[in-house]
């Protein structure tokens, strides 16, 4: 059967605007990691130090008292980083899963151990979650080009998710290799093969030698196959769950595993995953019992939702640069028609069951990280949350969509894409009038 006229030109449109996009995302995104100051994304220092023992072939560093200094750190940030304030110091990241440093050595020694070149390493990377989020929504939705290509939009032009993804850091790779894992993992309805419940299981042990926040995947992984089981008669479920978890479990803990014992025997037992020895170097962050009880609890609460909302759409540099209140004015009002309008309907994706929540799986655990960690240290930073952009970006565009009912049929993916155009514009005006400016030392 061959495509109609109108198919095809709506497959034209949709892949055309996905280029849009991309170029756009690209573009602005090599302008952030070449105009953005040196050291000026979040941890960056740390991370590149990393990179660089790796590059110089020391191996992997070890985490150790010192690395992290927060007088030091708050004096050299104050000053802007300037040259006579080496990073040399700044090692506290020598705790996280190699896999991004050890991708990124080749291209710190291809380029001299320049910044930019990491930075437009994790812009590429960033490109491919893009695509990514366009591809899972179309899998969810096939018959929703326009969801697909808001949730895109939606993660390419975020502010702060841009300047983050220029940034020498291993977040791009974290996101991408969560994407994947949810890409594979995400249509409930079509069979999955033992290969691709493999194929699952190399993207989930890459993604446990890259970052913390793809363990949100080990959990969605799980979920997966348990609703996958209302697919199978009662007598075979238990065999289906232990073969198909057996098949996506046991790759992701051989790949691990090696890590997991390296950590052992440099940290002791049971700081497998570091994260004991972390907590003792960066001792002197502040607490929620502390700011509670500096504060009070209702100003701590208030805090948590206002700096949590600003850094998400964008508080920059070290949380030290937010933007002017008459844009989170604005980007607070969208949001709330966004959540208004998701409310308000029904489905807009076809044959939704099952797949919702998967989608609201993967923002509820992204969340309860988010906020486990809050219980531990004061981080009220919205980037925190970038693992689950892609829903987010869906819910978002959702919720506008069925505001546009009410136009003319013709008016509407016109007044969809003004938002996401507004974002893009966004990025711009953030980089030149703040953090450009604000920044530089």
């Amino acid at each position: 059967m061959t495509a109609s006229r109108d198919e095809r030109r709506m497959t034209n449109s949709t892949f055309v605007t996905l280029v849009l996009i991309l170029i756009a995302y690209l573009s602005i995104g090599a302008l952030y990691a070449v105009k953005t100051p040196a050291w000026q994304v979040p941890d960056e220092p740390a991370h590149y130090n990393y990179v660089r023992f790796v590059a110089e072939g020391r191996g992997l560093p070890v985490l150790q008292p010192g690395d992290y200094d927060q007088a030091y750190l708050e004096r050299i940030k104050a000053a802007r980083f300037p040259p006579a304030m080496p990073i040399d110091s700044i090692r506290y990241e020598s705790w996280q899963p190699p896999l991004y440093y050890i991708l990124a050595a080749p291209i710190y020694l291809a380029s001299g151990g320049l910044l930019l070149a990491l930075r437009l390493f994790s812009v590429a990377l960033g490109g491919l979650v893009v695509l990514l989020a366009f591809l899972i929504v179309c899998r969810l939705g096939p018959n929703s080009p326009v969801l697909a290509l808001g949730a895109a939009a939606f993660v390419a032009f975020v502010p702060q998710h841009v300047a983050m993804m220029a940034g020498a850091q291993n977040d791009s790779l974290a996101e991408l290799l969560l994407a994947l894992i949810i890409w594979q993992i995400s249509n409930l309805q079509s069979p999955i093969s033992n290969l691709k419940w493999v194929t699952v299981g190399v993207l989930l042990g890459l993604g446990l030698l890259t970052k913390g926040t793809v363990y949100v995947a080990v959990p969605l992984v799980a979920a997966a196959i348990g609703l996958r089981t209302m697919n199978h008669p009662d007598s075979n479920r238990a065999t289906w769950i232990l073969k198909s978890g057996g098949l996506a479990f046991i790759p992701a803990l051989v790949m691990a595993l090696p890590w997991w014992i390296r950590n052992v025997v440099v940290y002791g037992w049971p700081d497998f995953l570091a994260s004991i020895r972390h907590d003792a170097v960066v001792a002197g962050q502040p607490t929620p019992a502390e700011w509670i009880s500096k504060f009070g609890l209702g100003e701590y609460l208030r805090q948590y939702v206002v700096t949590t909302f600003h850094s998400f759409w964008g508080q920059f540099g070290w949380m030290g640069v937010p933007m002017n209140d008459r844009y989170y004015a604005i980007l607070a009002a969208v949001s709330m028609a966004a959540f208004i309008g998701f409310v308000w309907s029904k489905s807009q994706i076809s044959n939704p069951k099952g797949r919702f929540l998967m989608l609201g799986l993967w923002i509820l655990f992204t969340l309860g990280i988010y906020v486990a960690y809050n219980f531990k240290y004061v981080q009220f930073q919205g980037r925190y949350l970038f693992p689950a952009l892609a829903p987010i970006g869906l819910a978002f565009t959702i919720g506008l969509r069925q505001w546009t009912t009410l136009l003319p049929r013709g008016w509407r993916n016109a007044a969809l894409a003004m938002p996401f155009v507004g974002l893009a514009a966004l990025c711009l005006v953030a980089l030149f009038r703040m953090i450009v400016p604000m920044l530089s030392p």
